[in-house]
C-alpha cells in the first residue's frame, strides 16, 4: 500500500491520548515521523511514541505547556533538531471549561482565561513558529469544534469563542501563506469519546443524540481520517477551510 505522507515529519500537540494518540498513529500508518507533546503525561506519551515506532517510523515525545505561548518558538526548534524537519503542524491539544453561565457568581474566570490561552493564544504561537520553518507545500491544521459555529448549549461561550477565534486566524493565515503553497484549515470535530466527554460514548443523553442526523458520536479515527486527508498530497488546493466532522449536528 502506497504511504502518502512517507517521509514528512507531523507534530501533533496533545498528543498522549484521545485524538492526538490516535492522530499519531494515523499518521504513522501513512509513512511520517512524528513528534507529539504533552504536558503532564510522560507515560502515555511514551507509550504513544513505542506504538508509533512500531509502526516502523520515528517518534518523539516533547513536554510543552500550550498554556504558555512563549514555548512555541523552542517547541518547533526541538522538533526539527530531533527530525530534521516539520512538515506538517496539527493543533490539537486544548482544553474544554464549561457547564458555567458567565453570569454565573462562582464561574472561574482564571480557568476561562487559561483556555482562551490554550485554546487560542497557543495555536496561534505554534502556528507562527511553524510558519518559520515549513517547506513550501507544508500543512497547518487546528482541530477545532462544532460549538465553533453554534453554540447549542449554554455555558460554552468561553469555549466557543476559543474555537471561532481559530477559524479566523486560520483563515487569515491560510491568506498569507499561500503563496507557499502551505494550507491552513481547521477540522471541526464533534463530540469524541475523548477525556473532554462529558460521559463515554454509550451514555450520551438521548436528547444530545437526537441532533445528530446520523445518531452517534464520532470516532477517534473518523476524525483523524479528515486530519490526514488535508494533510495529504489530495488537499492542496483546500485552504482556508473547515471542515465539519459531526454528524451533521451543525447542518
Amino acid at each position: 500500500m502506497t504511504k502518502k505522507l512517507e517521509g514528512k515529519v507531523t507534530l501533533i500537540t496533545g498528543g498522549s491520548r484521545g485524538l492526538g494518540a490516535a492522530t499519531a498513529l494515523a499518521f504513522a500508518d501513512q509513512g511520517s515521523d512524528v513528534a507529539i507533546t504533552y504536558v503532564a503525561s510522560a507515560e502515555k506519551a511514551a507509550a504513544v511514541v513505542e506504538l508509533v515506532k512500531a509502526k516502523g517510523v520515528r517518534a518523539v515525545a516533547i513536554q510543552c505547556d500550550q498554556g504558555d505561548p512563549s514555548a512555541a518558538d523552542g517547541l518547533i526548534r526541538e522538533v526539527v533538531a530531533q527530525l530534521g524537519r516539520l512538515d506538517i503542524l496539527v493543533n490539537n491539544a486544548g482544553i474544554a471549561v464549561q457547564g458555567k453561565r458567565i453570569d454565573d457568581g462562582d464561574v472561574d474566570n482564571a480557568a476561562l482565561d487559561r483556555q482562551w490561552t490554550i485554546n487560542t493564544l497557543g495555536v496561534v504561537a505554534n502556528i507562527r513558529a511553524a510558519a518559520k520553518v515549513l517547506p513550501d507545500g507544508g500543512r497547518i491544521i487546528s482541530i477545532g469544534s462544532g460549538l465553533g459555529s453554534r453554540a447549542l448549549f449554554p455555558g460554552t461561550a468561553d469555549y466557543a469563542a476559543s474555537k471561532a477565534a481559530i477559524v479566523g486566524y486560520s483563515k487569515g493565515a491560510a491568506r498569507d501563506l499561500g503563496p507557499r503553497n502551505i494550507t491552513v484549515n481547521v477540522v471541526q470535530a464533534g463530540i469524541m469519546p475523548t477525556d473532554m466527554a462529558a460521559a463515554s460514548a454509550d451514555q450520551i443523553p438521548d436528547a444530545v443524540l437526537d441532533m445528530h442526523p446520523i445518531r452517534r458520536i464520532a470516532t477517534l479515527e473518523e476524525v483523524a481520517a479528515s486530519v490526514i486527508y488535508l494533510a495529504g498530497p489530495d488537499a492542496g488546493y483546500i485552504t482556508g477551510s473547515v471542515i465539519d466532522v459531526s454528524g451533521g449536528v451543525l447542518s
